[in-house]
């Protein structure tokens, strides 16, 4: 699994974004967090993460985290 850190987390709307450590950065929404609650996350947080290309419904334009698990 991919390793990263939160980058930027907007909680109100239910989603943040990760920092790779190689690459472009991830797009996350809150329902893809495992073993943690979603409000307990913070900005430069380690985490792994699962990827998915997209695709599906949404404005999704690139790769999401499909199971973001905090370290």
């Amino acid at each position: 699994m991919p390793i990263g850190k939160i980058k930027k987390l907007v909680t109100d709307k239910g989603f943040g974004f990760i920092q790779p450590e190689d690459g472009a950065d991830v797009f996350f929404h809150h329902t893809t967090v495992a073993d943690q609650q979603f409000d307990d996350l913070t900005e430069g947080q380690q985490v792994e993460f699962t990827l998915d290309q997209g695709g599906g419904g949404g404005k999704s334009k690139g790769p999401r985290a499909a199971t973001v698990k905090p370290l």
